[in-house]
């Protein structure tokens, strides 16, 4: 057009150019300001776009007039909003929650519950709860899918109690496998044995020496290797131990037990053939299937490990992840961990390509990359957490600390700078005292910011630690039901001093420090009740010790289930959008029979699930009794 005008002003007089002029010069403005108005107009659309609830339809009907997808009705809903406790309506639209009929008063509920009745159309599907318990969706903040996935496709040894049912769990299992191929498992604990010693690799080869065989501990921090394992791993008596690990030897011979222990493992796992896409795909719906159907909504995971895959950081798993959530058939939110040893401009390409969370942009609901986490030591039942002083039960050790400190600052003020959250595996006394060295050390070299920099398991704290924690606003990510099996032992391995500083919650609380509660899932089971039954009495499963061991740790019920929701939301920048029902919220929400407010902690345990819905669509529903 612009040419057009130009041609004609070539073949007409001085006035008529001037008069051209003119037009092209309105035409020009009039272009300007419609473009103008069209990117502020597309700049509104969005960011009504984002504000979920106060969208409009085609129409240009407001969300208040559009009809609800899912409206829940006639429930004792337990909001974990401290503002508003309690409600008896949820209306969902698409993925968010839109309106709440809270219990404030009569006149308000009233109100509020015309507001969501207006909502219910055509299409609405309305659940009438018949007083059933409703609250928001659980929150694991530390889980390990792959893990739990391979374990679907391995042994599990939970709740063996010898070394004789142990051998005899692998022999109703020869028949599956091909000769020569690697016999896998997982989940033994040997305090659980009347010798409470570790395996043995000629308790092994009685049962196999055909077959490679490698079984890890239920904490993942040990593990007991056959002699044709540890043969095609190259593992002699002259071996010498890795950086960070231990290869047991009978005290006798030299030679090794077979008994590995933190990175010794890799020894050997490191020689294994690794699943398929297609075989972790399989193993992974089988996890999620059993996830949805304890109420668990979202999961903060470590899949990603450097152990794992190990030439790409197990990033394999991730792209299984991905492809699940492009093809629409997640069935909850994963945030995903990345390996603290990698190298930044890795890390990086890793976040560029999953997105991460910030203070300001939380990401995406459904996938995204989280903190960048280290294993700084192992574990109680193993010996292997690091302390400051030698173990009770055993004055031959303190445990192992698998990174150098002065290395570790370095490597986590670099991560920090280059803006990633840091979480690190800290369970003795000693390692959690170098993580809050490293924090601090961070925070002197880079300044003040909103970092939400996480110590996961945080067992054992040594007392003046305790502050430092809330100092320093270290979040503390724990996993409450690992107590229903370490307080067995947990005072033997730790004396009656140190005991008082382990699992230590409500003097975490006192401290001003913010807790995330989790399974730690294989470890222990994925049923987020089971945590809160210890966090409420602190009782191993038979009600014992009356009082609960070291009680002055217990917490308030509600205040276990706020670290499991709104807790474990803040630890990955998500608080504005999960951990409470409110308009505007994702909707994902966990119904039960009845109100486990109202319910004695030794019933919660056996408790179902009756329904879970993770944004907005029902992921599990109990079968029709």
């Amino acid at each position: 057009m612009f040419r057009t005008i130009r041609i004609l002003s070539r073949s007409v007089s001085a006035d008529s150019r001037a008069r051209l002029f003119a037009i092209r010069i309105r035409f020009v403005a009039v272009v300007v300001i419609a473009l103008s108005l069209a990117f502020l107009s597309w700049h509104a659309i969005k960011a009504e776009a984002q504000q979920g609830p106060l969208r409009q339809n085609q129409s240009g009907a407001p969300s208040s007039q559009i009809p609800a997808d899912l409206v829940l009705t006639n429930g004792i809903i337990s909001t974990i909003d401290e503002n508003h406790p309690r409600a008896s309506m949820i209306a969902i639209r698409g993925e968010t929650i839109v309106a709440v009929a809270y219990n404030i008063s009569d006149a308000v509920k009233s109100e509020q519950a015309a507001e969501v009745q207006a909502l219910i159309g055509p299409n609405t599907r309305v659940i009438d709860l018949g007083g059933k318990f409703a609250m928001p969706g659980f929150n694991d903040a530390h889980i390990h899918l792959f893990s739990a996935a391979y374990a679907k496709l391995q042994i599990d040894f939970t709740g063996v109690k010898s070394i004789t049912e142990f051998q005899d769990r692998v022999r109703a299992r020869l028949k599956d496998y091909k000769p020569g191929e690697w016999i896998l498992g997982r989940g033994w604990d040997h305090t659980l044995w009347p010798e409470k010693k570790f395996p043995t690799r000629q308790e092994l080869d009685v049962v196999s020496t055909d077959h490679p065989m490698v079984f890890g501990r239920l904490d993942g921090h040990v593990a007991i290797a056959n002699s044709r394992a540890l043969k095609i791993a190259g593992v002699t008596r002259d071996t010498p131990d890795p950086p960070g690990g231990h290869i047991e030897r009978d005290a006798s011979s030299g030679e090794p037990t077979g008994m590995l222990e933190e990175s010794a493992m890799s020894l050997v796992y490191g020689r294994i053939p690794r699943y398929s896409m297609e075989q972790r795909r399989r193993a992974f719906q089988l996890v999620m299937d059993e996830a949805v159907q304890y109420g668990v909504t979202s999961v903060q995971d470590n899949s990603v490990m450097d152990a794992d895959d190990a030439a790409n950081y197990g990033w394999q798993n991730f792209l299984v992840l991905d492809q699940l959530k492009r093809e629409g058939k997640l069935k909850f939110h994963v945030t995903e961990w990345l390996p603290f040893l990698a190298p930044v401009s890795r890390l990086e390409e890793m976040r560029r390509f999953g997105g991460s969370s910030t203070p300001k942009n939380p990401g995406d609901p459904w996938l995204k990359t989280g903190q960048v986490k280290l294993i700084m030591d192992g574990s109680l039942g193993s010996r292997t957490a690091a302390m400051l002083a030698p173990y009770s039960d055993d004055p031959s050790t303190a445990g192992i600390l698998e990174i150098e400190p002065d290395r570790l600052k370095q490597m986590a003020i670099e991560r920090d700078r280059a803006g990633f959250q840091l979480g690190f595996h800290a369970i003795g006394d000693r390692a959690n005292r170098v993580a809050l060295d490293t924090f601090a050390a961070v925070l002197e070299a880079d300044g003040p910011r909103d970092r939400r920099d996480r110590v996961e398991h945080a067992q054992v704290v040594e007392a003046g630690d305790f502050a430092r924690f809330g100092k320093l606003n270290v979040i503390a990510s724990m996993q409450p039901a690992h107590l229903l099996d370490d307080e067995r032992w947990a005072t033997a391995r730790l004396g009656p001093e140190r005991s008082r500083g382990a699992y230590a919650w409500n003097t975490m609380e006192q401290n001003g420090v913010r807790l995330a509660f989790g399974t730690d899932y294989p470890v222990v089971a994925i049923n987020p009740l089971r945590g809160i039954y210890a966090c409420v009495t602190r009782q191993l499963t038979d009600g014992m010790p009356k009082r609960g061991w070291q009680p002055q740790e217990r917490l308030r019920a509600k205040d276990c289930f706020r670290a499991y929701t709104v807790g474990a939301a803040f630890a990955q920048f998500e608080e504005q959008r999960k951990g409470t029902i409110a308009p505007g919220m994702l909707a994902d929400i966990v119904v039960y029979p009845k109100d486990l407010n109202e319910t004695r902690p030794s019933e919660i345990l056996t408790i179902p699930v009756v329904m879970t819905i993770v944004g907005g669509k029902i992921v599990y529903q109990q079968a029709q009794q």
